[in-house]
């Protein structure tokens, strides 16, 4: 199975304010489609061609970089576009929102351990909501790093390398993490992602 580039799951002016269309036509059509483009080069006459993303990603994380980086950051954006929707945000649904309690301290604790997971995350990474050991834990990776290679499963991540807010919101991380928590966040994919999980 080659990478593919998936079409977003909206228009690419769908996320204004919080996120421009510029912004994604640059993240999306040119960062994305470079990872998937150098992913499928590196993937070739290796035996990992034909596994899926997932078994990719933890099959060269520590073993051949250049693939991890490219195909981790493939797995990375293929959910990341997903996890996000015009008018999102808000509160999350109901069974989620009471693991997020019990695990978490509840949502507005949760909102601000998040935001600051990503704006302390040094230089390139992520930021994520992810299932370890049945709990939700908040984590962060650098560079295309994600939690599948931390034996646990990811439900929600937040790009922090530049290019995905620096044309919105130049240098100020806090401020789009904040906007992408309240206004852009499509908590039912991430309850589809949770069943998934804990399933």
């Amino acid at each position: 199975m080659t990478f593919t580039l998936p079409e977003l799951p909206y228009a690419y002016d769908a996320l204004g304010p919080y996120m421009s269309k510029e912004t994604l036509e640059f993240h999306h059509d040119k960062h994305h489609k470079a990872y998937v483009d150098t992913g499928n080069k590196l993937l070739e006459g290796t035996d990992l061609a034909g596994k899926s993303v997932e078994e990719i990603v933890k099959a060269s994380y520590n073993t051949n970089q250049a693939l991890f980086n490219n195909a981790g950051q493939h797995y990375n954006h293929l959910h990341f576009w997903n996890w996000m929707k015009p008018n999102g945000g808000g509160q999350p649904p109901a069974e989620l929102a009471k693991k997020i309690d019990e695990d978490l301290g509840g949502y507005e604790k949760f909102k601000a351990d998040f935001i600051q997971a990503g704006i302390g995350q040094f230089g390139s990474g992520w930021a994520w909501l992810a299932v370890k050991d049945g709990k939700l834990a908040i984590l962060k990776t650098p560079n295309g790093e994600n939690p599948l290679v931390h034996r646990a499963t990811p439900i929600l991540g937040v790009d922090v390398w530049e290019h995905s807010y620096y044309i919105d919101y130049r240098n100020r991380r806090p401020d789009y993490l904040k906007a992408f928590i309240e206004n852009l966040v499509n908590w039912e994919y991430v309850e589809k992602l949770y069943g998934e999980a804990k399933a």
